[in-house]
Formats: structure tokens, sequence, C-alpha cells
């Protein structure tokens, strides 16, 4: 899909001022890290992280960090909708305030994300997106937060009013989504995505 030279390491000013945003964030937010951290171990056993393959820029496989909110088992399905059974008493707390996402600095800070983009999928539902769009969203980082992010703040819900949540992700979410990071990354800019950062905040201070 894209050019051997296209994927070699390069970094831009975006870069530069997310990965230097995300090391101040993680030591300003290391005491609210630790206390998760702790509820999650006393409330069930398994590992502090939730790791899984997701897709990066330029279709590049890593794997990605959020706080576990379900217990230590292999999933069955990459979907979870409101009233999951899987989902820890913690987890339920973590994902309605979306604690469990800010464990994606790290990887903000690693250089495989960016504060904001196109949310990052597995490699199943990649392969979904329509062609005409691939490219253009892999041309970028995935972030932690975009538009789509913020109108589909209460995804969970959605697919739990569904009566196929696996297919309604696929056959609804996905095509309104990608059409939304597609246009994304035609419009960006340094000035649009402190305005998506502080409309993501004030949407989950909303709850």
């Amino acid at each position: 899909m894209f050019p051997a030279d296209a994927r070699k390491k390069s970094v831009d000013a975006k870069e530069i001022i997310d990965r230097a945003i995300a090391a101040a964030a993680l030591i300003v937010l290391s005491p609210l890290f630790a206390v998760t951290a702790l509820a999650i171990k006393l409330d069930s056993s398994g590992p502090v992280f939730f790791r899984q393959e997701r897709i990066g820029r330029f279709g590049v496989p890593f794997h990605i960090h959020k706080f576990r909110t379900m217990r230590n088992e292999k999933p069955k399905k990459n979907i979870s909708a409101s009233g999951d059974p899987r989902v820890t008493r913690v987890g339920r707390i973590l994902r309605k305030t979306k604690i469990d996402e800010l464990a994606q600095l790290i990887d903000v800070a690693q250089g495989s994300m960016s504060l904001v983009g196109p949310r990052p999928e597995v490699p199943e539902y990649v392969e979904q997106w329509p062609q005409d769009r691939k490219a253009l969203i892999l041309s970028v980082r995935p972030g932690i937060t975009d538009p789509a992010s913020i109108v589909y703040r209460n995804e969970a819900d959605e697919l739990a009013s569904a009566a196929d949540p696996e297919r309604y992700y696929t056959q609804v979410l996905i095509p309104k989504k990608t059409k939304m990071y597609a246009d994304y990354v035609r419009s960006r800019s340094l000035l649009g995505d402190f305005r998506i950062i502080l409309q993501t905040i004030a949407t989950v201070a909303r709850g």
C-alpha cells in the first residue's frame, strides 16, 4: 500500500509536540496511574495493562496500551458493548471516565500514536475499511482521540442496543467512522487538534 521509503522513520513538528506533551502528562498523571494500577490489581487477577495489536501509520502494527478493564482471559471478540460480563467492577469505572485510555500516552511518548488522529483498529477491522479511504487514514499516526471519538463516545451503549453488535459495528459504524477519519486527515492542523483535545476533555467531564 505504501512504498518502502514512505515507511522510514520521520519526525515532524506534530510528533515532537505530541511526544513532549505525552511525556509531561505521564509525569503529572503518575499518581493517578499508580492508584489505577493498584485498584486493578486488587479487583481482579492479571496484568495492569491490556496490550493488543493495532495497525499504525503506513500499516505498521504496534501494541496499544490500555488499563485492563476486563477479566484476564483471551477475548472471544474485539468489540465490547455495555453490560459485557467480562468487564470488572473497576473496569466499569475506568471505561466510564475514560481513564483506561490514558495509558495510550505511553504509545504517544514512544511515537506509535499521536494525541489526536484516527483511532487505531485491529487488523481484521482495518481490512474492512473502504479501500478509497484506507491509504489516506493510514498515512498519519493513529490518535487517542479524534472527532469520531467525541461523536461516538457512548459507542458501547449503541452496540448494546443492536441485535448483532459485531455486524452493526462492521456494517454501520465502520463506514461512518472511517469517513470521519478521512475528513479529519484532509483538514487536520495543530490548532484543530488543540480544539479536539479541549472538546474531548469537555465531553468526558460532562459524562
